[in-house]
């Protein structure tokens, strides 16, 4: 007995809902995502059970190391050019376009005025290195007549907030800082009248 042969139908789904239902996603999260900087100086921050979401705009982060040492990072690059062109008068230090160029692009910064220039020279695949070499930005009292005492750190914070008013300040520690250190840093703030700011620490349930 001979077989029975069955006709075989071509099934055709039409692709083109899903492509585009692809594309549109994509676009979403490319116009949505929030591009991180490697920084070069990572801290393990404190756990917190609190759930208060961490500002992404008009940032102004203030890290401090193991060693107590300041860094900064600003999420607005004009922010940034704005707030090293008033260091650079006050302080009177010379960039070059490539230096400031530099400056611009490093996701963070944290040395004095003093060795800035000598900083930005380095290649850039040596600033990192340079960068937890040099110190951090210092706290110590400088200055004269109606800025006298004020710190090169508190010097920062006051250029960085006049050319942004909106400027929100945000304090980032590593689990094993010295206490002391991050007082000190509060108190700056204080003592200049910010005491609006966030400690930003790492979320674990209330059981851990």
């Amino acid at each position: 007995m001979g077989k029975v042969k069955m006709k075989k139908n071509d099934v055709w789904i039409d692709m083109t809902p899903m492509s585009d239902v692809m594309v549109l996603l994509l676009t979403f999260f490319m116009l949505t995502s929030t591009f991180v900087k490697n920084e070069a100086v990572k801290v393990v921050t404190p756990g917190s059970v609190t759930e208060a979401k961490v500002p992404t705009a008009d940032v102004l982060n203030i890290t401090v190391n193991p060693e107590g040492q300041v860094f900064m990072s600003m999420d607005k690059t004009s922010d940034l050019v704005a707030a090293l062109d008033e260091m650079c008068d006050l302080f009177g230090v010379q960039l070059s376009a490539e230096q400031r160029t530099k400056f611009r692009d490093d996701p963070q910064f944290g040395i004095s005025m003093t060795k800035l220039p000598t900083y930005l020279t380095l290649p850039r695949e040596k600033m990192s290195e340079g960068l937890k070499l040099g110190g951090g930005i210092p706290t110590d009292s400088i200055g004269d007549g109606e800025e006298k005492d004020m710190s090169e750190f508190q010097h920062w914070v006051k250029a960085a907030k006049r050319n942004n008013p909106d400027l929100k300040l945000c304090i980032k520690a590593d689990v094993t800082t010295p206490y002391s250190s991050i007082k000190k840093v509060m108190s700056e703030l204080q003592d200049m009248s910010e005491n609006r700011y966030q400690l930003l620490t790492s979320y674990k349930k209330a059981e851990e």
